[in-house]
Parts: C-alpha cells; sequence; structure tokens
C-alpha cells in the first residue's frame, strides 16, 4: 500500500467519527449587521429594512404556475417561494412610501420545455412586460428607474437570460434591469452577467426531501469521493470541451477507474444517502458555475470540492466557505487525486464540524414555512446591508437613467 492510499483508510477511519459529533459552540453576536463571515449568519433583519411587494395581474406568476406546477421542484424556484415568503414577513409593508426595497413577483423560469426544462427564451420580454406595468400602474419605478427594486432572476446566467454562457454574454444583462438590484444564482467575478450589487443566492433544493433522506449520523463515510452527474452534454455541445470548459470531462477521462473517486452519470435512488457516506463531494461547474450539488453536499456534511474558477459563492459574507470547502483550479483537475489525498486529516476534521453546523445548512435552503437564518433571512440580510441608498438613487423630476428601447429586437416584442 502506497503511502497515498494509507493516508485515505486513515482518513476513511477517523473521519467517521465527525458525523455524530456535536456542532461547534455558535457565538450570538447582537446589533446591526456587520457582514462580517463570524456571527452573521445570527442577524435577523426584522426592524433594518421594509419591503413593498406589488400586486401583479396573475399572467406574471400564479396563472405561470397554474400551468405547469414543476416550477415548484426545480432549481429556480426560489423566485416562487421568496414571493410566497414576502407576502407573509415581517420586513413586509402594505406603505409604499415607507419602503426602503420594491419587489415585483415575476415568474420568468416557469416557461418549460415538455421535458420540464426553464426556457430563458421569453423571459426578457416576460420581464420587460412586468416593469412596464409597475411603471405605469405606480410612481415609484420612476423615482429611481429601478434603482430601489430588487428582482429574483434565478437563471443560468441571471438576467442575460441565456444558459450558454457565450450567448448570453452577447446578450449581456438585460437593460432595463441594470439599475436594479438582482438576486441570482449566478456569480463569477468579472463577469458582463453579474451586475455591481448582485445577491448571489443558492439554486433551490427541496429542504423535505432532503430530511426525508437522512441517515443515522453515526454511519461510516466510506466513500472517499462522490459524483453522479453529466461529464459531457453531447445534445447541447457535440464536440465537447465547451460544456463545463472541460472540466468535468476532465474528472472522468482522469479518474473513471481510480478506485477512490466513486463517479458515475447514473442517478440511483440511493443518491442523498451515498452524498452522507462519502467525505469529498464534487461540484464542478456546468453550464453555469454553480449547481446545486453545492447546498447538497453543505447539508450532508459532504465537504464540497467547488471546480469552478472565479465562482462568487452565496451568501459569502456569511457563509465561512474557504473554511467548509475544497477549491480546486479547473487546469488542476487532473492533479485532483494527489490534492485531496495530500489534505491533513485535521484539516478534513475541521472542515466537518463546521459544515455540522445547523446555521450553516440553514442558511442555504429555502425554509416553508420559513426559519430564522435560512436562506430567505440572509436575502434580506443582503439587503439590509445595502441601505441606506446611496447618492444618485433617486431621479431629478422629468430624468431617466435607462433606455426603454434598448437591447435585441427580439426582446422588444410584447409578451
Amino acid at each position: 500500500m502506497g503511502p497515498c492510499a494509507a493516508a485515505v483508510v486513515a482518513i476513511l477511519l477517523v473521519a467517521t467519527c465527525v458525523a455524530a459529533a456535536p456542532p461547534l459552540q455558535q457565538h450570538h453576536k447582537p446589533g446591526r449587521i456587520s457582514g462580517n463571515a463570524v456571527g452573521v449568519l445570527d442577524d435577523d433583519p426584522v426592524g433594518k429594512l421594509k419591503v413593498f411587494v406589488y400586486e401583479m395581474p396573475r399572467k406574471y406568476n400564479k396563472m405561470l404556475l397554474d400551468k405547469d406546477s414543476r416550477c415548484l421542484h426545480h432549481m429556480f424556484a426560489a423566485e416562487i417561494f421568496m414571493h410566497q415568503f414576502l407576502l407573509s414577513s415581517a420586513v413586509r409593508t402594505l406603505d409604499p412610501e415607507e419602503a426602503d426595497w420594491f419587489y415585483t413577483p415575476v415568474y420568468t423560469t416557469c416557461d418549460l420545455t415538455p421535458q420540464g426544462f426553464p426556457l430563458p427564451f421569453r423571459a426578457p420580454r416576460i420581464m420587460r412586460s412586468a416593469i412596464r406595468y409597475v411603471a405605469t400602474t405606480w410612481p415609484f419605478w420612476n423615482r429611481t428607474d429601478g434603482a430601489d427594486h430588487f428582482f429574483l432572476t434565478p437563471h443560468d446566467f441571471g438576467a442575460c437570460f441565456h444558459y450558454q454562457e457565450e450567448r448570453a454574454m452577447e446578450r449581456g444583462i438585460l437593460p432595463l434591469l441594470r439599475r436594479a438590484t438582482l438576486v441570482q444564482t449566478f456569480g463569477q467575478r468579472n463577469h458582463v452577467c453579474l451586475q455591481d450589487g448582485s445577491i448571489t443566492v443558492p439554486p433551490y433544493a427541496d429542504p423535505h426531501k432532503m430530511q426525508a433522506h437522512l441517515i443515522n449520523p453515526g454511519t461510516p463515510r466510506s466513500i472517499f469521493v462522490y459524483f453522479r452527474g453529466l461529464f459531457y452534454d453531447m445534445g447541447n455541445d457535440p464536440e465537447g470541451g465547451y460544456y463545463a470548459r472541460g472540466a468535468r470531462a476532465s474528472v472522468w477521462e482522469n479518474f473513471k477507474d481510480n478506485p477512490l473517486f466513486d463517479i458515475s452519470t447514473e442517478h440511483p435512488s440511493t443518491y442523498y444517502e451515498d452524498m452522507q457516506r462519502a467525505i469529498f463531494c464534487l461540484c464542478p461547474l456546468g453550464w453555469a458555475p454553480w449547481s446545486p450539488r453545492l447546498v447538497e453536499a453543505v447539508v450532508f456534511g459532504c465537504i464540497p470540492v467547488i471546480i469552478a474558477d472565479d465562482i462568487v459563492l452565496p451568501f459569502a459574507d456569511a457563509i465561512p466557505w474557504e473554511d467548509i470547502s475544497v477549491f480546486v483550479a479547473e487546469r488542476d483537475v487532473p492533479r485532483l487525486d494527489s490534492i485531496l489525498t495530500s489534505i491533513p486529516l485535521a484539516d478534513i476534521l475541521r472542515r466537518q464540524r463546521l459544515l455540522a453546523r445547523d446555521s450553516v445548512k440553514q442558511a442555504l435552503l429555502f425554509h416553508q414555512p420559513a426559519r430564522p437564518g435560512d436562506a430567505f433571512h440572509q436575502v434580506l440580510n443582503g439587503l439590509a446591508r445595502k441601505l441606506p441608498h446611496g447618492e444618485g438613487v433617486f431621479l431629478q423630476p422629468g430624468e431617466k437613467a435607462l433606455d426603454w428601447d434598448a437591447g435585441l429586437e427580439s426582446d422588444l416584442k410584447p409578451w
């Protein structure tokens, strides 16, 4: 047995003890939201901001959901649950004159293919129509051209509204949203589809479904590296190499026969249970840098191995990602085995203890009903940190900052 393999055996034997270990003692910090990763998870946004929820015609939300209820279960469903949460939230105000933020509930990801995949192509027309309705029905949009409004845009590349990166970058962010705050799953530094001031959120993963698959926390973690998913997307990238920037293909080609790597395109019924038996869970980029595996890995205490250069992680000012994850550059994927086997056992145990904290798990979940410190509250915390609004938010009478006629011709068509 070589030294690397021996080290892995030791890790598999010792790291299994962590699953039953109690979470670390939490230190509560009262007072104003600090933006510091130590204690931010305990902040309460109530009393720090007020949100006015526009009452929209049903065609922008309820009718889309009634047409296809699968919208409630895909990874973009945060836009639906955020609306439901805000309607009963303590931060909601019925007086728009006292609002800090305005929210437009529009379900742009409910336009599904027969197979259940969201189509982003009509989303710009839906969003433009919703904004026009808001701007012509209430006076508040026109005071700021949307600078005190926030929108959920949980598509692969946010408000660029396309699932392929090159096309998304060509489109750019929908012009009418360029002064608004975008709450989106997509985040990548120095990218045209990430707007300054955006709030990066996790994709939706059903908390009840995951709860139903919890196993005994003392179960040994006998799998070293785990991954289930696509390595090639031949339907959309037949030549290969573009999907996941080649990172997933590299994982497969280099480690499909490595006994330390339990990887496959199969998605077994024991998927969630298997993650709870694994030490490391690969979280490579797909079409976009993020995927629901990141949430699933954290919830199940499996150390995320994040392979996505320049990724902006959800709630990065609140969750200590550097302490609970392993980051591997896309170019270093061929060295994954040596990188992971060289991590000291003490570091693995420390990450597992941090992952065991309930506060870290809750921050990534959109619970129904909401729970203190969950993803809904982290979004509100993010909005509260942006207050008070800076200079230049409110326009002079008659002043305009946005061009209603800007954008692709296809986006300007009525919806």
